[in-house]
């Protein structure tokens, strides 16, 4: 499978926090209102933030969050279940008792250090390219733009210690929150100076500015002057923000279209960087898609090339080249595995501008990701199949 001298990174894994992160790095003044999991009455377990229970997180969803790897067979089964009980009862993504909690359901390598070094090692990855769990649910929960900055710094520290002792084969990314650009700035400057290797944003924000906004531009001023690169990575939306147009899908059915639909919102995050011209403004700046695929960005790359320099509606892009331009010095994608149109598509687009993600140990992704890994790239080029695998990685994030 992995052949000598090449170099494996995923770009976009992820490990479960401990969930007394908050409790024990927040600054002492924040601490009351730290991100926790309590228990309920029922004996649900239930993520607090702010001092209050999330509202997006369903019950049972922290004991099979990081469930990669559920046979298909069970899955089948709840399904059966639920549509013989007249649709009710439990989704198939959630846990089914009280008893599979947060910690029970965390696989091995997702908590201890030393365990995800000896699965990499057993899959061949030379590194990892770590993303949170907890932190991808907790911003569409409050409004707290100070306490958002806070809940940042706590993760961002603790991160830093995680990997700290991995020989750099964990490879620690910071959080931001745009809701403060000026505080995100200089967290980030902090955080690299830690040994943070780069920063993700949602791609939502509490102000509702999009990401490409003026506003946010100490954020790509501080990520050029550092050469650290910013990625955009989906965490959890309101059901109301995804349902905006038709009535809400209730059920399993209802889950698979919330998820099929949601990383829209990274496409037009990432769309407005073009569009407030922020790639002219910060020439230096390298900005990584994540979990959002990589097959929609050949349409994306020649539609927005051809109303650019065709239409009247490019006329007022505020751009020096066409997108393609900036795309191809600039910005580089994460891809799943399974898809295998990147195979298609990578010499098109440039194969020195995709990533891989293995998601790990996420739900919501396969768990067979190495072997869809080296059939996707037994089909390239030999250059192709390297600048995948991991060298366009450790380009990105200085990993060498």
């Amino acid at each position: 499978m992995k052949r000598e001298g090449e170099l494996v990174i995923d770009a976009d894994g992820h490990i479960l926090e401990p969930p007394d992160l908050w409790e024990k790095y927040l600054e002492p003044k924040y601490r009351e209102r730290a991100i926790r999991i309590r228990t309920a009455e029922d004996g649900w377990e239930f993520l607090e933030v702010d001092g209050r229970p999330a509202k997006y997180l369903a019950r049972g969803m922290l004991g099979r969050i990081s469930c990669m790897g559920l046979k298909m067979q069970e899955t089948n089964r709840l399904r059966e279940q639920w549509i013989a009980n007249g649709r009710k009862g439990p989704l198939p993504f959630v846990a089914v008792t009280p008893d599979e909690t947060y910690i029970k359901g965390a696989g091995r390598g997702t908590t201890d250090p030393k365990e995800r070094l000896e699965r990499m090692d057993q899959e061949g990855l030379d590194r990892v390219v770590l993303y949170p769990t907890l932190g991808l649910t907790w911003e569409i929960e409050t409004r707290d733009v100070e306490l958002s900055q806070a809940y940042c710094r706590a993760y961002n520290r603790w991160i830093v210690e995680f990997c700290a002792g991995s020989g750099g084969r964990l490879v620690p990314i910071a959080h931001l929150s745009m809701g403060d650009p000026k505080a995100a700035a200089r967290e980030l400057e902090r955080a690299v100076k830690a040994g943070c290797k780069g920063a993700f944003i949602a791609p939502q924000s509490i102000t509702g500015k999009t990401h490409g906004h003026p506003d946010n531009d100490p954020v790509w001023a501080a990520a050029q002057d550092l050469d650290v690169p910013i990625g955009l990575h989906p965490t959890f939306e309101p059901s109301e923000w995804i349902f905006n147009r038709f009535d809400r899908i209730k059920g399993p059915e209802g889950l698979w279209f919330s998820y099929m639909v949601s990383n829209h919102t990274e496409i037009q995050a990432f769309t407005s960087l073009f569009a407030y011209g922020m790639f002219d403004k910060f020439p230096r700046v390298q900005v990584v898609i994540l979990e959002s695929g990589a097959g929609w960005i050949g349409w994306w790359l020649d539609r927005a090339d051809a109303v650019f320099t065709g239409t009247l509606i490019g006329g007022g892009v505020p751009l020096a080249h066409k997108p393609s331009y900036y795309f191809k010095r600039q910005c580089l994608i994460s891809g799943d595995p399974d898809e295998t149109v990147i195979s298609l598509i990578a010499d098109y687009v440039g194969a020195d501008r995709f990533l891989w993600g293995s998601d790990f140990p996420h739900a919501d992704h396969t768990a067979n990701y190495m072997q869809e890994l080296w059939e996707l790239t037994e089909k390239m080029s030999p250059a192709a199949r390297r600048a995948i695998l991991g060298d366009n990685a450790a380009r990105a994030y200085k990993l060498g």
